[in-house]
């Protein structure tokens, strides 16, 4: 029996403006079982960037529940889900968001800083994940120095160094060429094949085809497609 990592039941989100109140998100049902690869889909305004950042806990629902590896995340306080986010989910942002001063490896090894990882266990755990996306030379460089692409492999490395059951994707070959973009899409397919949950938002069907799973927003509520 497939286990189900990440489930939703009857999410909604709504955010004041003025006098009414805008859904963004309207009772969405959905249950992501372990190692399973999605992707979100939707035109601009669909609810794509909402749902992301309920699941990666950086906000909460207004009603219905988020219940994540068997907690359910929408009481938690702010430490309570920065922990939850440690400990699940690995992001991968379109604009990389790695930090300009940082080495590759620096990068990389942040999130362990922040999960308290021992030194040499982080330092080692980086430099295991910089030779898995080919980023081995480049470790004292800074991104500044990096290609696109290489520069989405940090991202990519460094969202793996706490080993989190989920990746958030969120249009990971955006800003990449369409062969850099495969080559992004061929390692993250590798990620899922490994056991990882792949959750991803993207406007490209092409990209969405790495999926074996699809999840359709229009106007924040499910659609059978677009």
């Amino acid at each position: 029996m497939s286990q189900v990592v990440a489930k939703l039941d009857n999410l909604t989100k709504t955010y004041p403006m003025g006098a009414s109140c805008v859904r963004a998100l309207d009772g969405l049902c959905v249950d992501f079982e372990k190692g399973s690869f999605w992707a979100i889909m939707g035109k601009s305004g669909s609810g794509k960037s909402t749902l992301l950042n309920l699941l990666g806990c950086l906000d909460r629902p207004s009603s219905g529940s988020y219940v994540l590896n068997g907690r359910d995340v929408a009481d938690l306080n702010d430490d309570e889900l920065s922990d939850v986010r440690l400990d699940n989910i690995g992001f991968i942002f379109q604009s990389f968001n790695l930090i300009p001063q940082l080495t590759v490896q620096e990068n990389i090894e942040l999130p362990g800083y922040y999960a308290g990882i021992d030194e040499d266990k982080n330092t080692e755990r980086a430099l295991e994940l910089a030779e898995l996306v080919d980023l081995s030379e480049r470790l004292t460089h800074r991104p500044s120095e990096l290609s696109g692409g290489q520069r989405q492999r940090v991202a990519i490395a460094r969202a793996l160094v706490n080993d989190p059951p989920i990746i958030l994707a969120d249009e990971p070959t955006g800003n990449l060429d369409t062969a850099t973009g495969i080559q992004i899409m061929d390692l993250i397919k590798e990620l899922n094949a490994d056991g990882k949950t792949i959750l991803m938002v993207t406007h490209e069907q092409d990209i969405a085809q790495y999926a074996s799973n699809h999840l359709y927003l229009k106007d924040g509520r499910q659609q059978k497609e677009l």
